[in-house]
């Protein structure tokens, strides 16, 4: 692997100027009261598993449209409330199997895991979510589905669904309401950043090399999946170049990232070919919060800092919450 961006000094003050909607709170606000309306109260279910330390169960939440989101919750023995860190899963991988994801219950947290909506066949252990929305014609893959506006894009769903997850979560008698953290690697990053802003109620946000920032430079410049699937179908619908960017300002991490005032700790590597480093310091250098921090890993490439940045995340969280 090779550097794929700008030197780490340059960018330490990359700030470039992304374009946001003019209506873009107006849009997030309407679409999530409209998913509220809809939504009914979170169900749970035991699992049959041979965990005996830990309590798994089976989650099922009203997402977007009040469609129903499946998540495994996983959490120590406790009689009084937990501190709550809900993750978000990476680009067309889904919840897997129960008890597949111990570390943050072994670490004293309830862990909720959302599974992604209409994934969950790229990679791991599978998904267990629909999507039941169709889409006009699109480069296989998620990112180019009902990419002709932000009412029908792909991402409008999954969004919503992370943050009436958090909704969910705060009704649960063992989640301590006021400490709940979001996370997630590469596009759990990005869900995690939108969460973070549409959620007053996210406490801390820990993104992982986080996909789905800065989108206009991402398209243009990013050499490997799934950024080229945008690239594709804008060689074939030429005409569209300035609609779809148009749709993408709404989902872009870098207009989430300003809109976050909770504590944030990023990750970013700088020899990463998936997401580009100069992506994330785009996110990270306009954040809102008086309190964000970022580790860099100078020679990873998008498994950026794996088991080294989780006892990060783990010490960095314990300070906050």
């Amino acid at each position: 692997m090779t550097f794929t961006d700008l030197p780490l000094d340059q960018l330490r003050s990359f700030r470039p100027d992304v374009a946001e909607p003019a209506d873009f709170d107006d849009f997030w606000a309407r679409t999530l009261a409209e998913s509220r309306a809809l939504a009914t109260a979170p169900q749970l279910q035991p699992v049959a598993t041979p965990i005996t330390q830990l309590i798994v169960e089976d989650l099922t939440f009203s997402g977007y449209g009040g469609e129903p989101i499946r998540a495994w919750i996983t959490r120590p023995h406790s009689d009084s409330p937990l501190p709550t860190v809900v993750e978000y899963i990476g680009y067309n991988g889904g919840r897997g199997v129960p008890g597949e994801r111990l570390q943050w219950a072994a670490a004293g947290y309830v862990h909720v895991l959302m599974d992604t909506r209409g994934q969950g066949s790229g990679w791991g252990t599978g998904g267990d979510t629909p999507d039941p929305h169709g889409s006009d014609g699109s480069v296989p893959g998620f990112m180019t589905r009902g990419i002709r506006s932000p009412e029908t894009y792909f991402y409008r769903r999954v969004f919503t669904d992370a943050a009436l997850l958090i909704d969910a979560a705060a009704q649960l008698p063992f989640v301590d309401a006021r400490r709940i953290s979001v996370t997630g690697g590469s596009q759990g990053g990005g869900i995690s950043l939108a969460a973070a802003a549409l959620h007053p109620g996210v406490s801390t946000a820990m993104p992982d090399v986080p996909f789905l920032c800065h989108f206009r430079r991402s398209v243009e410049l990013t050499p490997e999946h799934p950024f080229k699937e945008i690239e594709r179908y804008l060689a074939v619908r030429r005409g569209t170049v300035d609609e779809v960017f148009a749709t993408l300002s709404y989902f872009d991490g870098v207009n989430f990232a300003r809109r976050i005032s909770a504590p944030v700790l990023f990750s970013v590597a700088l020899m990463d070919a998936v997401v580009l480093p100069s992506s994330v310091f785009a996110a990270f250098n306009h954040c809102g919060s008086a309190d964000a921090e970022i580790e860099v890993y100078e020679f990873n490439g998008h498994e950026g800092g794996q088991s080294v940045q989780w006892l990060r995340q783990a010490e960095w969280l314990t300070a906050r919450l």
